[in-house]
């Protein structure tokens, strides 16, 4: 199980010589599909702006498990989140649409910063209220399984 969060098509600018898509371009497409998320959480482009706050991914855990090519439609999905006071912890995964394939997984860490600091700071009480309840609608639908950062968020 796991939260939908967009599709994305696979276009020939991000198709490498090996005839399928470029190792760069499946991180592009996640980040892309994880900023509907953050918008939710009143943490995405709009609101660094102006706020001036923003999360900074600072590790990452990427598998390429299937080729992904040129015209292909592929859905990313959302299969664990989680933070504590400063971090977001989540695991997305890349399914290439016709053939119902997973393509490809990325877990990732990220800080919230204060961008007039450039200094790690924590999520204002708002932020916290709205992810809380996000992980409680949710949490039957995330994989708990083969998570690398688990440790790292402080609870």
């Amino acid at each position: 199980m796991s939260v939908y969060l967009k599709s994305q098509k696979v276009i020939k600018e991000w198709v490498d010589y090996n005839n399928h898509l470029n190792m760069a371009y499946y991180v592009l497409i996640f980040d892309q599909a994880l900023e509907v998320m953050l918008k939710k959480f009143k943490m995405g482009a709009d609101y660094a702006k102006n706020e001036m706050r923003s999360t900074m991914v600072v590790e990452t855990n990427t598998k390429y498990i299937n080729e992904v090519k040129e015209g292909e439609l592929v859905d990313i999905l959302l299969t664990f989140f989680d933070h504590d006071k400063k971090r977001l912890h989540l695991k997305l995964e890349m399914i290439e649409k016709e053939k119902k394939k997973i393509s490809s997984t990325i877990e990732w860490l990220s800080l919230y910063v204060n961008l007039k600091t450039r200094k790690v700071t924590e999520f204002e009480n708002e932020k916290i209220k709205i992810m809380d309840h996000f992980i409680k609608q949710n949490k039957d639908n995330f994989n708990y399984e083969d998570l690398k950062f688990s440790s790292k968020i402080k609870k």
